[in-house]
C-alpha cells in the first residue's frame, strides 16, 4: 500500500506503508545510526518527531524484548529506505512492521532517504506529515500542506512521556539517589543501578520540597523531549534545588541545569541523533564517540561564572557538557549510557558514581534553607 510523506515547503515523497494507517503530524529528524533502531524507536526523547533513518536496511534483527528504552515507543512515525520483512536474529520476537503496527506508529519505506537527509541539513528541521490516505489531486496535497503549517505541537511534552508513579530500581543499592524522569532510557537507570545506586525515579512534576524532605543524597537530571525552554515548572523545581543537593543531569536535565543557573539555549539546525559524534574533554583533551538525540544546544557565551565548561563538540563546536564543583554540578548533553565507541562515554557514570559516593556523608539542606548562587 502507498504512503506519502509532506513536508511543510512542499515537498513530497511518495513510498510503501508499513506498519500502523493513519495521518500523524509532527517534526522530521534524521538519525545517523547503523544499528540500534529499537532504541531509538523507545526514546522518549523522540516523542512528536517522524525519524529518518540514514542508515538503508533497517529492522533486520527484529524487535527483542530486552533492548526497550520505555514501555511504550513515543515517536509518530519512522521513514526508512528498506524496511526488513524477514528479521533474522535469535532474539527477535516479531518484525519491526508489525512493532510499529501494535504501537500505532506509521512507517513509510522506499523513500530516497539520502535526498531527504540533504534536504533537513540544508533547510533545518521542518513539520511534515506521514499518511496512509489516498492523495490523488494537487487540492489534496495543497490542504495538507496547510494542515501542516497551522499544526502546533504541545509546549511542555514532557508531561506525556514521564512516569505517573515513583518506583524504586536497585533497593538495596548504597547511592540514594533521586531521579526526574523527563523521559528517561531505561539505559540511564540501569547504568546507575549497575554502579551502586538505589534510583528512586519521581515524575516530572514532583516538587522539590518532596525530594528534599525523602532525604535523598544526591539528584539526577533524565533526558526528554521538547524546548527546554518551555519546561517552566521543571526548571523552577531545579532552581529550588540548586545549592542544596548534588546534581547531574544528561541531556534536557543538562539543559534545565544550565538555564537555572542563567544560562541560555538555542535550536539547532538538524540537531544532533546518531552515534558517532565526536567530543572532547576539555581539561584532558581526550575525545571520545558518543550517542547523541537533541534538538537544542546550550549557548556558552551566556555562561554564568560559577559554570566550567567541560566538554565539547568536534563536529560544530557546540557545547556538551559543564560542571560547578560549588554547587557539586555535573552535566553532559549526550548520553554515555548508549554505547557508540563502544564503551567510550562509560566513564562519565564511573566518575559520577564515585563523586555521589562521596556524597553520601555530606548532609543535605532544609527545602527553606536560602542558597546563593
Amino acid at each position: 500500500m502507498l504512503a506519502t510523506l509532506i513536508l511543510e515547503d512542499g515537498t513530497v515523497y511518495k513510498g510503501e506503508h508499513f506498519g500502523a494507517f493513519g495521518t500523524k503530524i509532527g517534526e522530521i529528524v534524521f538519525n545517523t545510526s547503523m544499528t540500534g533502531y529499537q532504541e531509538i524507536l523507545t526514546d522518549p526523547s523522540y516523542a512528536n518527531q517522524i525519524i529518518v533513518m540514514t542508515y538503508p536496511e533497517i529492522g533486520n534483527y527484529g524487535i527483542n524484548e530486552e533492548d526497550f528504552e520505555s514501555i511504550n515507543p513515543k515517536c509518530l512515525g519512522m521513514i526508512v529506505k528498506n524496511a526488513c520483512k524477514n528479521d533474522s536474529h535469535y532474539k527477535s520476537k516479531e518484525t519491526i512492521s508489525k512493532y510499529l503496527e501494535r504501537n500505532g506508529i506509521i512507517g513509510i519505506e522506499g523513500i530516497d532517504t539520502r535526498s531527504l537527509t540533504i534536504k533537513i541539513r540544508e533547510k533545518g528541521v521542518m513539520k511534515c506529515m506521514v499518511t496512509t490516505d489516498a492523495i490523488f489531486t494537487e487540492d489534496d496535497i495543497t490542504q495538507r500542506i496547510a494542515a501542516i503549517c497551522v499544526h502546533k505541537a504541545d509546549k511542555d511534552i514532557v508531561f506525556k512521556v514521564t512516569t505517573n508513579e515513583p518506583y524504586v530500581v536497585n533497593p538495596n543499592g548504597e547511592i540514594d539517589l533521586a531521579l526526574i524522569d523527563y523521559g528517561t532510557k531505561q539505559g540511564i537507570v540501569n547504568s546507575l543501578a549497575e554502579r551502586g545506586c538505589k534510583v528512586t525515579v519521581y515524575p516530572a512534576g514532583i516538587d522539590s520540597k518532596t525530594i528534599l524532605e525523602n532525604g535523598h543524597k544526591c539528584l539526577f537530571l533524565s533526558n526528554g523531549p521538547g524546548d527546554p525552554a518551555d519546561c517552566e515548572f521543571e526548571i523552577k523545581t531545579v532552581e529550588e534545588l540548586i545549592g542544596k543537593i548534588p546534581i547531574f543531569g544528561i541531556c534536557l536535565g543538562y539543559q534545565l541545569l544550565s538555564i537555572a543557573l542563567g544560562a541560555k539555549t538555542y535550536k539547532l539546525k538538524y540537531g544532533h541523533r546518531g552515534g558517532n559524534h565526536p567530543v572532547i574533554n576539555l581539561q584532558t583533551g581526550k575525545v571520545m564517540v558518543t550517542s547523541q538525540n537533541h534538538g537544542y544546544a546550550v549557548d556558552r557565551n551566556t555562561l554564568s561564572g560559577i559554570m566550567l565548561e567541560t566538554y565539547k563538540n568536534l563536529d560544530d563546536d557546540t557545547m556538551e557538557g559543564f560542571s560547578s564543583e560549588r554547587l557539586k554540578i555535573y552535566a553532559v548533553q549526550f548520553h554515555p549510557e548508549a554505547k557508540p565507541g563502544p564503551t567510550d562515554a562509560s566513564v562519565i557514570f564511573d566518575e559520577w558514581t564515585a563523586l555521589m559516593k562521596e556524597y553520601q556523608a555530606y548532609p543535605v539542606r532544609k527545602a527553606d534553607d536560602m542558597v546563593n548562587v
